[in-house]
């Protein structure tokens, strides 16, 4: 029997554990690897190629939305499943909108977690009951008023990665450093940013990427 192969990617230690033990007890699947940013999961996506990556939201370095979409986008053979605290309908929405294919609330995953692997690996969405129901009312709503879905400012995935590490507190040299890019490409990136954000401060970026689950929580190093 082939297994499912499962790259988890969440930034609490606990979390995984408790991931790698429920899952391990399945004949059926098998827990490749554990990426606790962003950037180590795509980095793990790329080498390992799991069937299904278990994605949480809000992680350092680079959020769960952009690490779901560049996934998506390399290994259009790998499904991600968002495992999160978050419920609200502006981060299933970006999530899925990224590529993801379901979505799952933490608190239900011991019910639904691993039918929701299962059905996602065998190329079906699957959603946390709440989120499904959320999702069918936002749809009868916009039928009803006919108005289209709300759009995306339309960030590069580099612009994504930049808004997230400045928000993050860190200053421009470190974000290039943790880019491997230039200080001037970094200016750069963080201009286009403000022009398309229409915001041209730190601390409106910042409050940005915190109302839009971009960031979890604020560093403290200053510009």
């Amino acid at each position: 029997m082939k297994k499912i192969l499962v790259l988890l990617a969440d930034d609490h230690t606990v979390v995984r554990q408790g991931l790698r033990a429920l899952l391990g007890a399945e004949a059926d699947i098998d827990v490749v690897g554990e990426a606790e940013n962003g950037r180590q999961a795509v980095k793990l996506a790329a080498e390992l190629s799991p069937d299904v990556v278990l994605m949480d939201v809000a992680m350092p370095l680079l959020n769960g939305m952009e690490a779901t979409r560049q996934i998506v986008k390399n290994l259009p053979r790998t499904r991600v499943l968002v495992l999160s605290t978050y419920g609200e309908d502006d981060y299933v929405r970006q999530v899925t909108q990224a590529g993801a294919s379901g979505y799952l609330l933490k608190h239900t995953a011991a019910t639904d977690l691993l039918k929701a692997i299962r059905q996602v690996h065998a190329g079906n969405a699957f959603f946390s009951p709440a989120i499904a129901q959320s999702l069918r009312e936002q749809c009868r709503q916009a039928a009803e008023k006919g108005s289209p879905a709300e759009t995306s400012p339309g960030l590069t995935s580099r612009e994504a990665e930049v808004l997230q590490l400045i928000a993050e507190g860190f200053a421009n040299k470190q974000i290039a450093g943790e880019l491997g890019i230039s200080v001037k490409t970094v200016e750069k990136h963080r201009q286009q940013v403000m022009n398309k954000l229409k915001i041209h401060d730190i601390a409106g970026l910042t409050r940005y990427a915190l109302g839009k689950g971009v960031v979890e929580r604020v560093g403290q190093v200053e510009f």
